[in-house]
């Protein structure tokens, strides 16, 4: 995909291409013209005009840094860009990687940025450890071209000011050979990948003469995220630390490397100076820009491992590294089936949405991207882990062979279960590091994406009651034990601690899958969900023989529930499963997923009349749309918040998962399902990245990127691609 500047009034050569992008919706890019980078600890979302409009830092749920995405005046960005005007601009992943390539196209020349975060190079002693830089390469592979930078943080969500100070660099190196012809194995991985020869003779490089440093004042704030009991929690989510933008030059052929100079300039913003720089780059020119976090500490160990010497072939290694690991990660991948390249690429993003130090996966890297444009108030802040979330993640992970990560998710779920709730339960969401607090806020200062206020950090539905969490969880757990490894006693211990807490609550009205903000309801989804996180306990007595007193009791619970949903959440004059028990009118696409946990055969008549009514346009009853599927009517249902939403598309795989499961008594059906996701795929990004929904007009809404869209995306290519082999060889 490709993006260029729309033809404006203004001669080009005082427009740039971030100008004519951003024009038809009045300073902001499209949600859907971004790609993520990250290092498992944070990410940050670059926009095809070369922008970074989003980055919390040092962590997920850190203050934002940059966040033009939420407010194109006030929130900061860091972009490198084209000074003409007359751009086309692509945008691609490196091969089997999470490094990012944004491609500029003019008459006069071709350049590249490339965007990540480092991540260690596997299995090597020299490379080890991470080094926690946001790094961006800048480069000319076809005649010339002049760049506009522009470095203008926003500390702690806009709200704190800093001062800038420009030092000079006073050892830096001149002009000198940058040769490291020793590493063989690098010259070779950059000549397949890159497009920077370090096999050229008469490649010279030399390190910045100068540095910018952002300095924030102290600040700390008594209301909202970071105001918690929890210290790691605080620490991070109050982090707003000193950062420093360095650069070095390269440059092959034996030419003059060109010559960079940052300049002090004011931003409307109020909160401080940025920094700009215009430099123009020939064919095998190169400037690699870094910026990190000021190091805190003096001594010599922690300079040498954080703060190395800068120089062309350090800058060059940490990228070598980076893409030998995320190359070295998909490779554990073994999904082989259709759709192998989205496949792989959800799992990529999934990986980038991991916290690393604990094993928890963030729903998304944004907060308060609106789920609908205008003033319907449905922005929320997904920087946090739900259980239902991560144990769907670690379904999709234990379905590709990537084992690792579902055993390090265990491990998180087990230091929950030593911390639960009084009565016995579970929270339906936490903080990366496990903690309970997240004080719901809102940022009045920031006017919202496309001025869709309000913008919100922290989550008040941290402490609503979901009673599907444990069904998803014990589904999970159970699949772990099968295709990963064996629970122990004490995982057991826990699990079973948990079943007995859902025998005892499973009647209790809850908010629901979907978090509504109003009355709490008897939701079918949340039954179905209870009736699953029993069973699966049972069948783990089942294959492992451990202990269970209260087998009989799960048993009796388990039928009587399943007796129960169909008897109180069936329709027998709509012939549909209902939403809830207390409306009967209302129709739910959660209720897709029945035969995906096995409550049901996808084939059960019930279910088959129940999806097909899903099928039907929104104004003639159903919940689908172009073959994309709302979660429920958002006009109709009382779910405590106003105005309509997109299209969820979670739902749309599920449709699609369930149609291949009703294939079984007809097999058109399962070409259906081959068509929708098909099509859902065409309304991935330029990069293949979702967002929670997608509007009637094929715009993405909603955070972004979404681990629930990805995760689905999973699952139903693993499944419908099983059912296609089936049928093809039974036909």
């Amino acid at each position: 995909m490709s993006g260029s500047c729309p033809a404006t009034g203004v001669p080009s050569r005082h427009r740039r291409l971030s100008d004519g992008m951003r024009d038809a919706l009045n300073g902001y890019l499209p949600i859907d013209q971004y790609g993520l980078i990250g290092n498992l600890h944070t990410a940050a979302l670059v926009g095809m005009d070369g922008s970074i409009d989003f980055m919390c830092w040092p962590e997920f749920d850190s203050p934002s840094v940059f966040c033009r995405l939420l407010d194109k005046n006030k929130g900061g960005h860091f972009a490198i860009t084209p000074a003409c005007a007359s751009t086309t601009c692509k945008q691609q992943y490196l091969p089997f990687s999470n490094v990012l390539a944004t491609k500029f196209l003019c008459e006069d020349g071709v350049g590249v940025v490339t965007d990540f975060m480092h991540r260690p190079r596997p299995r090597s002693r020299s490379h080890s450890h991470m080094m926690p830089w946001l790094v961006r390469s800048v480069e000319v592979i076809r005649g010339e071209m002049t760049f506009d930078m522009e470095c203008f943080p926003a500390f702690d969500y806009a709200r704190t000011p800093h001062a800038l100070q420009i030092d000079e660099i006073h050892d830096a190196s001149p002009c000198v050979p940058a040769r490291h012809a020793a590493e063989a194995e690098n010259s070779v991985f950059q000549s397949v990948f890159l497009h920077w020869d370090t096999t050229d003779q008469n490649t010279e490089s030399y390190n910045g003469t100068e540095r910018a440093v952002f300095t924030p004042d102290k600040c700390e704030h008594d209301v909202g995220l970071g105001v918690t009991s929890n210290e790691a929690d605080r620490a991070a989510q109050t982090a707003v630390h000193e950062m420093d933008l360095r650069y070095v030059v390269g440059c092959m052929g034996g030419g003059s490397c060109p010559r960079i100079k940052l300049t002090a300039s004011d931003h409307g913003s109020g909160l401080g100076q940025g920094v700009t720089s215009q430099f123009t780059l020939s064919e095998g020119m190169r400037v690699f820009f870094i910026m990190r976090s000021t190091p805190d500490e003096c001594s010599d160990m922690y300079l040498a491992k954080y703060d190395p010497a800068l120089s062309m072939k350090y800058a060059e290694t940490l990228l070598e590294d980076t893409l030998l690991y995320w190359l070295g990660w998909i490779r554990s991948c073994t999904y082989f089936g259709r759709w192998l390249e989205n496949v792989e690429r959800s799992a990529l993003i999934l990986k980038l949405l991991t916290y690393e130090p604990t094993g928890a996966v963030v729903a998304a890297v944004t907060f308060s991207l609106p789920e609908a444009i205008g003033d319907a108030g449905r922005n929320w802040d997904y920087r946090f882990t739900w259980v239902r979330d991560s144990a769907f993640t670690m379904y999709a992970f234990m379905r590709l062979g990537l084992t690792k990560e579902a055993k390090q998710y265990m491990g998180f779920v087990r230091a929950l279960c030593q911390e639960k709730n009084p009565d016995g339960g579970l929270q339906i969401m936490y903080t990366l590091r496990g903690g309970r607090e997240m004080a719901e806020l809102e940022l009045e200062h920031l006017e919202g994406y496309r001025a869709c206020a309000p913008v919100r950090i922290g989550n008040g539905a941290a402490d609503h009651l979901q009673l599907d969490i444990y069904g998803e969880l014990l589904d999970a757990v159970y699949l772990y034990n099968k295709f990963s490894q064996p629970l122990s006693f004490d995982e057991w211990v826990d699990i079973r601690a948990l079943v007995d807490y859902v025998c005892d609550n499973y009647n209790q009205p809850d908010m629901g899958i979907w978090e509504v903000r109003g009355m709490r309801q008897n939701f079918t989804y949340s039954k179905v969900q209870c009736w699953v996180a029993i069973d699966r306990g049972l069948r783990l007595v089942d294959k492992r023989d451990f202990p269970c007193r209260n087998k009989d009791r799960w048993q009796h619970t388990r039928d009587t529930l399943y007796e129960e949903i169909m008897e109180r959440a069936w329709n027998p004059e709509l012939e549909m499963f209902t939403q809830s028990y207390e409306h009967h009118e209302m129709l739910d696409a959660a209720v897709l997923a029945m035969p995906l946990v096995f409550f049901c055969a996808g084939t059960d008549p019930r279910f088959v009349k129940t999806m097909r009514r899903i099928m039907l346009p929104p104004h003639r009853g159903g919940l689908t749309a172009n073959n994309l599927v709302f979660r429920y009517n958002a006009v109709e249902t009382d779910d405590g918040l106003s105005g309509e939403e997109g299209t969820f598309s979670l739902c749309t795989f599920w449709l699609a998962e369930a149609l291949s499961r009703a294939s079984k008594a007809d097999v058109t059906l399962l070409y259906k399902a081959q068509v929708i996701i098909d099509e859902m795929i065409m309304y991935g990004n330029h990069v293949g990245l979702f967002s929670e929904e997608i509007d009637k007009a094929g715009k993405h809404l909603g955070n972004f990127p979404q681990a629930f869209t990805h995760i689905a995306l999973i699952s139903a290519a693993y499944n419908v691609d099983r059912a296609l082999k089936s049928s093809n060889h039974h036909s």
